[in-house]
């Protein structure tokens, strides 16, 4: 009995992974062993950098924050803690977006909690 291999299966996961390889440099786009590991090492990148954006955007955010509360007097962690005291509930991304935006309703925030 002929021994039985799905090769419809594997040439559409290989066809599938190839296309992900489109535009990369060299044998990387269209040698199967290169572009195989090439593109695991894409995904695994993709997957860390996912968790890495969201911690440049905080800090991003903190230091617009920073920086708009000290042209108020105020350094930011004083600015957080009294944010905290008065129970306002405002993210670091809305406190920045107003910082840079909008500099009156951000003035505002900080007259009340002060």
């Amino acid at each position: 009995m002929p021994r039985s291999v799905n090769a419809v299966a594997s040439r559409a996961r290989r066809k599938k992974a190839l296309k992900l390889t489109k535009g990369y440099w060299g044998a990387r786009k269209n040698v199967w062993t290169v572009a195989k590991n090439t593109l695991e090492k894409g995904l695994v990148y993709a997957y860390r950098d996912r968790k890495t954006k969201k911690r440049n955007f905080r800090a991003l955010w903190i230091q617009r924050i920073n920086a708009a509360a000290r042209v108020e007097g105020l350094s930011y962690s004083q600015l957080i803690g009294l944010l905290k005291k008065a129970s306002v509930e405002i993210n670091r991304k809305v406190l920045a977006d107003l910082a840079m935006n909008h500099p009156a309703a951000f003035k505002a925030i900080v007259e009340k909690v002060k």
